[in-house]
C-alpha cells in the first residue's frame, strides 16, 4: 500500500491543522504490513527510499498509534497497516520552561491591590509560587507538557544505552533529540540514589524528570 493512499481515504480527517482524528476510536481490520520504517533518527523511509514530503510525513504521524501488543500501525475507519519503527516514532527537539499561571504570586512580587508578603490577612495563608512547567517540542508539532502523570523516563536504546523519552499520544513516545538532551543537560541536577548512584535530571511541575544515571563505580 502506498502511504499517499491511506491519506486519500481519509481525506480531510487527516488534514494538518485542527484536532488529531480519532484514531483511538477506530478498529478496522488489519490488512497486513506497509513497507514503511521510521528510523532511529527520525527519517520515514517507505520501501528503501527516504520519504522527503515533510507534509506527507506529519498527516501519516496524525493517523499513527500503538497498539497493545507494541506493535506500531497507521490506522484508518477501514484498515489498519503495520509499520515499524526503529526506536521511537518521534524525536523531542526543542522545549521551553513555561512560568507559572499569570497571575500566581511569585516571590518577592504582588499583583495590584494584593497586600505584601507578611501581612496577609489574620487567618489566610500568603499565595504560592506555581511550579515552573518543562514542554517539549516533537518533529511533528506536538507540545509535550511535562507534568501529571506525563514525565520522561529512561528506556533503552536500539544501542544499548538508556536515554530519555515522553509519551506524546496514543501510545506513541518521543526520544529526547541528541542537541535537546544536552542542553537539558546544561540544566540538569544530581540526586543520589540508595544504591550510591547519581541521578541527573530536573524539576517540571514539581516532578523529578529523570536524564540519566551515573553509576557510583564511574564516579
Amino acid at each position: 500500500m502506498n502511504p499517499a493512499a491511506i491519506l486519500t481515504r481519509l481525506g480531510d480527517r487527516a488534514g494538518k491543522d485542527g484536532p488529531l482524528p480519532p484514531v483511538e476510536t477506530w478498529h478496522p481490520e488489519h490488512c497486513g504490513e506497509m513497507d514503511l520504517v521510521i528510523r532511529a533518527d527520525g527519517r520515514w523511509v517507505h520501501e528503501g527510499t527516504p520519504i522527503g514530503r515533510a507534509r506527507l510525513v506529519h498527516m501519516l504521524s496524525r493517523v499513527m498509534r500503538r497498539e497493545p501488543d507494541g506493535s506500531y500501525c497507521l490506522v484508518t475507519p477501514a484498515e489498519k497497516v503495520t509499520i515499524q519503527v526503529e526506536d521511537r516514532p518521534f524525536l523531542a527537539v526543542d522545549c521551553t520552561r513555561v512560568e507559572s499561571e499569570p497571575g500566581q504570586t511569585q516571590p518577592g512580587q504582588t499583583q495590584p491591590g494584593q497586600i505584601q508578603p507578611g501581612q496577609a490577612a489574620l487567618g489566610e495563608a500568603e499565595p504560592q509560587p506555581q511550579p515552573d512547567i518543562w514542554q517539549l517540542v516533537t518533529d511533528q508539532g506536538d507540545i509535550v507538557r511535562l507534568e501529571g502523570d506525563t514525565r520522561l523516563t529512561l528506556s533503552e536504546t536500539p544501542d544499548g544505552l538508556w536515554l530519555p523519552e515522553a509519551p506524546v499520544r496514543f501510545g506513541l513516545a518521543a526520544r529526547l533529540h541528541r542537541n535537546l538532551y544536552y542542553r537539558l543537560l546544561e540544566e540538569a541536577e544530581m540526586r543520589e540514589l540508595d544504591n550510591g548512584d547519581q541521578a541527573l535530571g530536573f524539576m517540571s511541575d514539581g516532578h523529578w524528570q529523570m536524564l540519566g544515571v551515573l553509576s557510583a563505580r564511574d564516579l
